[in-house]
């Protein structure tokens, strides 16, 4: 979802920041949080956390940083380039989909809506609340396939961050990288099968894989 469908991190660190400001009295750089991208809210906020010799309070920590994020999206989320059109084109193409996203379902719940795309185009979604083992393990990959009916072999995986990629390829699935979060080469070398800047430039040989 994030750095693929649309590109809610920034508002993501804000509502982060904006947490451990209220509830430890601590200043977080955005940039911090960069680290920890694509790896579940718990980890992204964790991971700060400890750097700053917090100790973290879950859930209630995180959900006070949605409730934040959810305010600070209002009518500025907007899809990435291609977001709609390349669900839509899968669809009618009669391909099946899922989103399989390390956010929270609350944080998906609040994001879809925002950028205009319908649930319903979707035959399955699997978030960082139905799995055990987050990215690089393949578990939410593993799981958003089977939940389709097909192997992780015959799926496409669509990803941005280097952690991401690493999944998809140990779940046996190729991968088509944005390059939102990390350069080219960065995400070749991490296994990616095709690169591209967003999902309006895709490359045309993935429809015939």
């Amino acid at each position: 979802m994030d750095g693929v469908l649309c590109d809610s991190e920034d508002f993501m660190a804000e509502a982060g920041a904006a947490m451990f400001a209220e509830t430890y009295g601590v200043q977080v750089a955005l940039d911090e949080f960069r680290p920890f991208r694509g790896t579940g809210e718990d980890r992204y906020l964790g991971g700060v956390a400890q750097a700053h010799g917090i100790a973290i309070n879950l859930p209630a920590d995180k959900n006070r940083a949605y409730a934040i994020f959810l305010k600070h999206i209002k009518g500025r989320l907007k899809p990435l380039p291609g977001a709609l059109d390349f669900t839509l084109a899968c669809r009618q193409r009669g391909l099946k989909t899922a989103i399989a996203t390390s956010a929270d379902r609350m944080k998906l719940d609040g994001m879809l809506p925002e950028i205009g795309l319908p649930r319903e185009r979707f035959d399955a979604i699997v978030t960082g609340s139905d799995i055990t083992h987050k990215k690089p393990d393949p578990e939410i990959f593993l799981t958003a396939a089977k939940l389709i009916g097909l192997p992780a072999s015959d799926c496409l995986v669509v990803e941005d961050a280097g952690s991401g990629v690493q999944a998809a390829k140990a779940a046996g699935s190729r991968c088509l990288a944005l390059m939102t979060s990390l350069d080219g080469a960065t995400l070749r070398g991490l296994g990616a099968d095709w690169i591209a800047p967003n999902l309006a430039a895709v490359p045309a040989e993935i429809w015939g894989s």
